[in-house]
Formats: C-alpha cells, sequence, structure tokens
C-alpha cells in the first residue's frame, strides 16, 4: 500500500525513474506474496534480493533530495531530463500556497507561470525523504521476514517423509512377503495338485 500511495504522488509529479522503479517494486511484492502463499521458496529470494535493491534505490533517493555527493534537487535526473517537473510536493504539501501570475509578451489561452510556493509547513525535499526512510524501513521487515518464510519452507522440505521414503523404517510399513513365499504361493497354483 505504501508503494501504491508512493506511485500515486510520483505520477503526479511525472518522475519517471521513480515511477519505473515503483512499478517493478509492485510487481516483485505480488511475486513475493504468491511465493509465500503457494510455498514457492524461489519466489521469496527474488523478493529478498530485490529489497536490497530497493533500499539502495531509496538511499540514492534520500540523497538524491539532500544534495549529497554533488547531486542537486533541481535536476531533471528522476524526469529523465524530459521534463522540468518536480516532485509534487514541491507546490502541493502541506500549507503550501502557490502563487501564479500571468506571463507578459507570450499570446495563449491563459498562459501562466507559477512564481513561488510559500508558507510550506514542510519543505517537499523532506517530505520525500521520509516516503523514502518509510519505504528502507519496510523492506528491512520485509527482508527479514522473507529469510524467516525461506529458512521454514527449506526446513518442511528436508523434514518431508515421502511415503516409504529414503529411512531404512519409513513411518507407513506394507505388508510385504518374502519373494519365495511368493512363488510358492504361485507354483501352487500353477501345480496340477493345486487344481484338484
Amino acid at each position: 500500500l505504501a508503494a501504491l500511495e508512493r506511485q500515486v504522488f510520483d505520477f503526479l509529479g511525472y518522475q519517471w525513474a521513480p515511477i519505473l522503479a515503483n512499478f517493478l517494486h509492485i510487481i516483485i511484492v505480488i511475486l513475493g506474496l504468491f511465493g509465500t502463499i503457494q510455498y514457492r521458496p524461489r519466489y521469496i529470494v527474488v523478493y529478498a534480493i530485490w529489497t536490497a535493491v530497493w533500499v539502495t534505490w531509496n538511499i540514492f533517493i534520500i540523497c538524491f533530495y539532500l544534495e549529497v555527493g554533488g547531486l542537486s534537487k533541481d535536476s531533471e535526473l528522476l524526469t529523465f531530463n524530459i521534463s522540468r517537473h518536480q516532485s509534487w510536493w514541491s507546490e502541493n504539501g502541506p500549507g503550501c500556497v502557490r502563487k501564479e501570475a500571468s506571463m507578459s509578451g507570450i499570446k495563449g489561452l491563459e498562459s501562466h507561470s507559477y512564481i513561488s510556493v510559500i508558507g510550506c509547513a514542510l519543505e517537499y525535499r523532506y517530505i520525500e525523504v521520509m516516503h523514502s526512510s518509510f519505504q528502507i524501513l519496510i523492506a528491512l521487515v520485509g527482508f527479514v521476514y522473507a529469510c524467516y518464510v525461506v529458512s521454514v519452507f527449506t526446513e518442511e522440505e528436508d523434514s518431508f517423509d515421502f511415503i516409504g521414503g529414503f529411512d531404512p523404517f519409513p513411518l507407513y510399513h506394507v505388508n510385504e512377503k518374502p519373494t519365495n513365499l511368493l512363488f510358492k504361493q504361485t507354483y501352487l497354483l500353477i501345480s496340477p495338485a493345486g487344481f484338484s
């Protein structure tokens, strides 16, 4: 649900890289849930590996918005340089008031240009950092849970006993007669003395 919520706000802000990452994340989470329900440890292992990638991605997003290591939150990196859009929260955050003014010199249908956003209770980059931090927390819990489920499934596979399995004393005993008794009975049925 947290990934779907994040996907909605990334769509509203036209953040194409996060949209693709969120979409892939949602698919892998569904795959992990399917693996848990259907007892498929391989799917859960894929989810566990993905959580490491997901944590790395969210650390990158945190560094991006906090401008760590030469990254700039004003760059068009998250939109693949297709548009100049920013996070949806930059104009619509809690308490933000957007001031617009008409553009002079451009003829068109009510063309406006936003000038500034004031009065924000929390700067948009901190909202994005909180989103990513929450995703990291959920991913770490998911990773621990995935490792636990895989260990439980593999223990069940190791302790599973096929009917008449490899144990020298199986749980299900089949009443077997020695082969010489079977041949003796066949001999008695075929012999002329047995037809009397």
